[in-house]
């Protein structure tokens, strides 16, 4: 089952406010153009394991009926996606539009999300914290994109 890309969001630099666009370029060993994350060079020491960050739409909904009212940009992952399972997509290919990506390990929430948002946020996200992703092809991502295994 295929699922979409709802949100694109990228943060110039740290501590920043992420900010919401309608299409991105992704660089292969890189990240995305114009993130905090974007490594200046393909990873040479650097892991490339992490330039990617996605997020279900179900884990902001989760926060909702904790009464935990944050938007996607509050927690600080570039993709908001929805109608796919991406903790299952660790370890795995999958394609976001046109560009190859791997899932590499889970996002688990971090003090820093909760410090930002409001109290309960970390734990509320064990588990539902989305997946960080290496780019493996170079491409658009685009709002409305498919999200696919491959």
């Amino acid at each position: 089952m295929a699922g979409r890309v709802e949100l694109i969001l990228t943060a110039p630099a740290a501590g920043e406010p992420a900010e919401p666009r309608q299409i991105a370029q992704a660089i292969a060993g890189r990240g995305i153009e114009g993130d905090r994350y974007l490594l200046p060079t393909a990873a040479t020491g650097k892991s490339a394991e992490g330039n990617l960050t996605l997020i279900d739409s179900d884990s902001l909904e989760h926060l909702v009926s904790l009464g935990l009212e944050l938007s996607a940009a509050d927690l600080r992952r570039n993709i908001l996606t929805s109608g796919i399972e991406l903790n299952g997509l660790v370890g795995r290919e999958f394609m976001v539009g046109e560009v190859r990506c791997l899932g590499t390990e889970l996002c688990e929430p971090c003090r820093y999300i909760e410090k930002r948002t409001t109290d309960g946020v970390l734990k509320a996200l064990v588990g539902r914290g989305g997946i960080r992703a290496e780019i493996l092809s170079s491409g658009a991502i685009s709002v409305g994109d498919s999200v696919t295994a491959v």
